[in-house]
């Protein structure tokens, strides 16, 4: 986190002089107005965040936020985000993107920030479709799906976001919705908090190219049912059909468990979750279950620690400055294989 603090602060003070401009009901609004409303309240000023996006709806994020921003290329957000922050430690580094963006062209750009584990926040929106180029299918789109770019269905199988992040190490995976303000302001806050790479996806709709993608999560009347919330050291319990169930994982394999009135759950073999397990094996448990089988799990999956990219870093070039000296650039630009050309 920046060290750098700044009381006093309110959303209005993070809150640009652009015209926003999405679609009328796209989730990024929802987005928006809620990161806007937790800046303050992370204590650093608007001077010392930056927010970094590459191309797609969700890249505009910087044009609408007070502070300073990079919008930079297609999926190379991460790349830009890895030399601010080695360049400027102390800073609040985000990045935002999409399905498209992170996880196609971005895909090895994203894995390698993330496996480097870089103090930074990472905000995935998953809308499950290109929205800027009108309407393609994207590295999260579910087979079968109808588009431009595939007229009689999608036969790619997509990418998981969260098992994505985990497999590339990510020390915290969080996922959150665009319609649950107060969640959503919760898990950021969380990320904020974490040292070392925040991965956040946000499930969020496209009303024009993919509405409904998340309906039953974002519907206040089926999202109890449809979702699974995260506590840790709470079991994995949830209500469906007005009784309650939880969620068992033998050999890693997830079930759903019936659960009586009376019951303890973890005496029924429900699992108490575990946000800070070492190994990752419980997380993408968590990570295979999908709607309609299961519930969709959100809150944080996993917050480990683990030592900051850019404070190894800081520590090889201090040691190396103790056994060499500062140098000079001039003497070593011309040492070693170098010739001179008349």
């Amino acid at each position: 986190m920046a060290t750098s603090t700044s009381a006093g602060q309110n959303r209005r003070d993070f809150v640009s002089d652009q015209d926003v401009r999405w679609c009328p009901g796209c989730g990024d609004y929802s987005i928006l107005a809620n990161v806007q409303r937790v800046m303050p309240d992370l204590g650093v000023r608007r001077e010392d965040t930056v927010f970094v996006s590459g191309i797609g709806c969700s890249s505009r994020f910087p044009y609408y936020m007070n502070t300073y921003g990079f919008h930079t290329i297609h999926g190379r957000a991460p790349a830009f985000a890895t030399g601010i922050k080695v360049a400027r430690p102390e800073l609040s580094v985000w990045v935002v993107t999409g399905d498209g963006d992170g996880l196609s062209i971005g895909g090895n750009h994203l894995l390698h920030s993330i496996r480097r584990n870089l103090n930074i926040q990472i905000l995935l929106f998953n809308n499950r479709v290109y929205g800027l180029t009108k309407g393609q299918y994207s590295p999260t789109s579910e087979p079968g799906m109808r588009t431009k770019s595939s007229p009689q269905g999608s036969i790619d199988y997509p990418i998981d976001p969260i098992s994505f992040s985990l497999s590339a190490g990510a020390t915290f995976v969080a996922r959150t919705i665009d319609v649950d303000a107060a969640h959503m302001r919760q898990t950021l806050r969380l990320a904020h908090e974490h040292s070392g790479t925040a991965f956040v996806e946000i499930l969020q709709n496209c009303p024009v190219f993919n509405d409904g993608a998340w309906s039953d999560l974002q519907d206040r009347k089926t999202r109890v049912e449809s979702s699974l919330v995260l506590e840790h050291g709470k079991p994995l319990v949830f209500s469906s059909k007005g009784s309650l169930k939880g969620i068992a994982v033998d050999q890693g394999v997830p079930s759903v468990v019936e659960l009586a009135d009376d019951d303890d759950p973890v005496e029924r073999g429900v699992v108490v979750h575990d946000e800070h397990c070492e190994t990752t094996s419980y997380a993408h448990a968590l990570a295979t279950l999908k709607r309609p089988d299961f519930p969709l799990p959100v809150g944080v999956i996993r917050q480990v620690e683990k030592p900051c990219y850019e404070d190894l870093l800081q520590q090889q070039v201090e040691h190396a400055i103790e056994q060499q000296g500062v140098g000079d650039l001039g003497d070593l630009l011309c040492s070693g294989d170098v010739w001179r050309v008349d």
